[in-house]
């Protein structure tokens, strides 16, 4: 299971809120260059999960280990060294409505390295380009689509450059158009720049474009009941609540 290809690994995870279990002795392992989801019904525990695969929130029992070190019990150090090489697109894109795009963009440049003005003026119209958004420095949040909004997050979240992306329902509230725009470009920046992504969503279209691995949560037993690539689980099932979920509709997706 610590093979050389294991980005993120869940020992024995258990989520709660105090005496609320959410998911118990939850085991998983997110590869280098997976595009990881994270699925399930709604109240499974997918966006609490994340919240501890991030640290933002601490696991009741278990370990998370990012590059074989140990994230959720380490020392603050390895804590900080870890999360700077991680990126977080929250699912309202969380951008800071009184700051442009630059301004957004630019924080944790600004924050976390050394470059000068100049250095982070290059790097963020970079980002915004990566994303679509070149030439959108100077716009605030409120004059974007919610498809923008997102886009917008996402360049933030790439400031740093980061080997792992975080993403929390990315395509809710948006377009099936804009969705599907944002799908392709979490696959290039998967295939160009080698990144892996795991991602909290119940959206099959997007599950099935570009997921290839997963685990799915079971609010009933608590646990992990379903893992591997999206598409062979709906060939082969492991179980009806799996079949069911992937299968909405009675249309089987990923064939």
């Amino acid at each position: 299971m610590n093979g050389a290809e294991a980005k993120i690994i869940g020992q024995d995870i258990t989520v709660a809120y105090g005496d609320y279990v959410l998911l118990k002795d939850a085991d998983f392992t997110i590869n280098k260059g997976d595009i990881f989801f994270i699925m399930g019904a709604s109240g499974g525990g997918k966006s609490s999960l994340l919240r501890v695969i991030t640290g933002l929130m601490p696991p009741a029992t278990g370990k998370i280990i990012i590059d074989g070190e140990d994230f959720s019990g380490g020392s603050p150090d390895v804590r900080y060294g870890i999360m700077k090489r991680t990126g977080i697109l929250y699912q309202s894109g969380a951008l800071f409505s009184s700051m442009t795009l630059a301004e957004n963009v630019s924080l944790p440049l600004q924050q976390y390295t050394d470059y000068s003005a100049q250095q982070i003026a290059e790097l963020v119209d970079l980002k915004l380009s990566l994303v679509g958004l070149g030439g959108f420095n100077d716009f605030y949040p409120s004059e974007l689509s919610g498809g923008m909004k997102k886009r917008a997050g996402l360049a933030r979240a790439l400031a740093l450059d980061p080997e792992i992306l975080y993403f929390d329902e990315p395509s809710a509230g948006l377009d099936p158009v804009s969705s599907k725009r944002l799908d392709d470009l979490i696959l290039d920046i998967n295939h160009s720049l080698g990144t892996t992504l795991v991602i909290v969503s119940h959206e099959l279209d997007s599950i099935f474009a570009i997921g290839n691995n997963s685990i799915f949560l079971d609010s009933e037993t608590k646990t992990i009941i379903g893992r591997g690539n999206p598409k062979e689980l709906v060939k082969n099932p492991p179980n009806e609540t799996v079949y069911n979920f992937l299968t909405r509709g009675g249309e089987k997706h990923g064939s």
